[in-house]
């Protein structure tokens, strides 16, 4: 009988240390998976930054230099 309930108890143990072992290995992955999606929204970011200051600069050449569209094209004969 001893030997039936020391059987009960480690099997017991043995679920309990697996289901810790399955829980600690998500949580990691849940950490390392937060850290790369953090990663990729800083780049993208970033990117959107840049895109729209280079949108900004567009609009201000074109701002400063609006003689250039007003001037026909001359034609040499």
């Amino acid at each position: 009988m001893l030997i039936a309930v020391l059987f009960v108890l480690v099997i017991g143990l043995l679920l309990v240390a697996d289901r810790v072992v399955k829980v600690t290995k998500r949580g990691l992955r849940r950490k390392e998976a937060n850290r790369r999606l953090v990663a990729a929204a800083a780049v993208a970011e970033d990117r959107n930054r840049r895109r729209t200051a280079a949108a900004e600069v567009s609009g201000a050449l074109t701002s400063v230099f609006p003689a250039i569209a007003e001037h026909e094209t001359r034609h040499v004969e």
